[in-house]
C-alpha cells in the first residue's frame, strides 16, 4: 500500500463527507490531572483528536483540558472548538431511551457543546439493544449533539446486521484492536469495502511485543522507536491509530512519524507477525 505524507495535521475523509485527524490520543485508564496534562501536552505537540468513552470516566477532564488550551496563550494557532475532534462511546447497549439520555449526558460531561464522533462501545446486549442504541445515535446526530456515528468492537456479523437494518445514517467508523500482532484482515477488509474507517485501539499492543526481533530490527533500520514503527504501520494501512501515553516525551514521539516510510516488503514482514494477540476484550464474535 502506497504511503502518504503524514503529520499530526493529516486528516482522513469519512464517508459522510466529514473528516477527522488520522491519529488521536487515547485516554483509556487515565484519570484526573493525569488526563488533563496528557491532553494539554498532546495539543501542544499538534494532536487534534482525542478518544474518550463513558466507561473511561474522563470525558469531563478531556473536555475541560481542551477548552482550557483553546482559551490560553499557548494556543498560538488560534485553534477553535471545531478544529478539535472529540470521541466518546456508549457504555452499554440497552433501550433507545436510555441510550438517548446517556448520549446527552456525555455531551454535558465533556462541556464541548457537541461530540464529533460517538460510538457504540461494543456489540454486547443483543440485536434489539444494538439497533435501538443505533437509533439513539442517529437522533443525536440529527439533533446536532453528535456530528458522526460509528461502532467499536463490531465483528463482520454485527456490521452486516446494522447495514441490513437499513439505518437512516450509516456507521462511518469501527474502532477495533489492530496492530501487527493482530491484523484482523477479514474484518478490516469488510470495513474498507463498506467505506467504514478502521480506528486502531491498542496500536502498540500494550507494549507486549516491543522486543520482538522483527520490531527491533526494523526500528533500527528506520531509526525510530518500536512504538513509532507500529503507529506508522497503522497509518500506512489507512487505519486511525489511537496511541495512549501519559508521558509527555512519549506523546510527542508517538506523533512524530512523518520522517520515514515503511517499505512495502517490510509492511508485509510486519503483517506476518499476526498471531491474533488480544490485549484486552474481544467481543467481535458475541451474539
Amino acid at each position: 500500500m502506497a504511503a502518504k505524507p503524514f503529520s499530526l495535521g493529516s486528516r482522513i475523509k469519512l464517508s459522510n463527507g466529514l473528516s477527522m485527524p488520522q491519529i488521536h490520543l487515547g485516554v483509556y485508564l487515565t484519570s484526573g490531572n493525569e488526563t488533563v496534562d496528557s491532553v494539554r501536552w498532546a495539543l501542544e505537540a499538534g494532536y487534534r483528536g482525542f478518544d474518550s468513552a463513558q466507561m473511561y470516566r474522563n470525558e469531563h477532564e478531556v473536555g475541560s483540558s481542551i477548552l482550557a488550551y483553546l482559551s490560553s496563550s499557548a494556543n498560538t494557532q488560534k485553534l477553535r472548538r471545531e478544529d478539535i475532534h472529540f470521541t466518546s462511546k456508549l457504555a452499554s447497549n440497552t433501550s433507545y431511551g436510555t441510550a438517548r439520555k446517556s448520549i446527552q449526558q456525555s455531551v454535558r460531561h465533556s462541556g464541548l457543546g457537541y461530540i464529533d464522533l460517538f460510538l457504540l462501545h461494543s456489540p454486547y446486549g443483543g440485536k434489539t439493544a444494538r439497533l435501538e442504541s443505533w437509533k439513539a445515535v442517529e437522533d443525536a446526530i440529527e439533533a446536532g449533539e453528535v456530528r458522526t456515528g460509528g461502532v467499536s468492537n463490531f465483528g463482520v456479523k454485527h456490521l452486516q446486521e446494522l447495514l441490513s437494518s437499513k439505518p437512516r445514517i450509516l456507521p462511518v467508523v469501527n474502532q477495533i484492536e489492530v496492530h501487527p500482532f493482530n491484523t484482523r484482515t477479514q474484518l478490516s477488509s469488510f470495513c474498507l469495502e463498506h467505506d467504514i474507517v478502521v480506528e486502531a485501539y491498542a496500536p502498540l499492543a500494550r507494549a507486549l511485543r516491543m522486543q520482538d526481533p522483527v520490531i527491533t530490527s526494523l526500528s533500527r533500520k528506520y531509526s525510530c522507536t518500536p512504538a513509532q514503527l507500529m503507529i506508522r504501520w497503522s497509518v500506512q494501512h489507512g487505519f486511525v491509530p489511537l496511541p495512549k501515553s501519559v508521558t509527555k516525551a512519549r506523546i510527542i514521539a508517538n506523533g512524530d512519524i512523518g520522517g520515514f516510510e515503511i517499505e512495502h516488503d517490510d509492511i508485509r514482514r510486519l503483517d506476518d507477525l499476526d498471531e491474533y494477540l488480544v490485549t484486552d476484550w474481544d467481543p467481535v464474535d458475541c451474539d
